[in-house]
């Protein structure tokens, strides 16, 4: 029984070193996503940092405020939504498709 423990401890050791990896890597991948017909542009890595933002000239008025709030919002939330997929697609590669609460 101990032979099959520590087994099992060490194929959790390798899972653990493949996750980290696997998390080291989707900090390289960025993901774009543009909303409003391309009027707003988000950039975002997969460390879900915020890299750029790109507003067209026209929506930089006075008059068009609201929604270009609202755009960057919807912009954001999109490419976040996006660098979660990619994560979990990335993370279910290294564990099987075993659902690991916190990864």
């Amino acid at each position: 029984m101990n032979m099959n423990m520590n087994k099992l401890m060490k194929q959790a050791q390798q899972m653990q070193k493949k996750m980290a990896e696997a998390q080291e890597k989707l900090k390289e991948v960025e993901i774009e996503v543009s909303v409003g017909g391309g009027m707003v542009t988000a950039r975002m890595n997969g460390a879900n940092e915020l890299l750029s933002i790109t507003i067209e000239d026209e929506l930089i008025n006075k008059e068009e405020k609201d929604m270009l709030m609202d755009l960057i919002v919807s912009a954001v939330n999109q490419a976040n939504e996006k660098i979660e997929e990619k994560k979990k697609e990335e993370m279910g590669k290294v564990t099987g498709g075993m659902n690991i609460p916190g990864m």
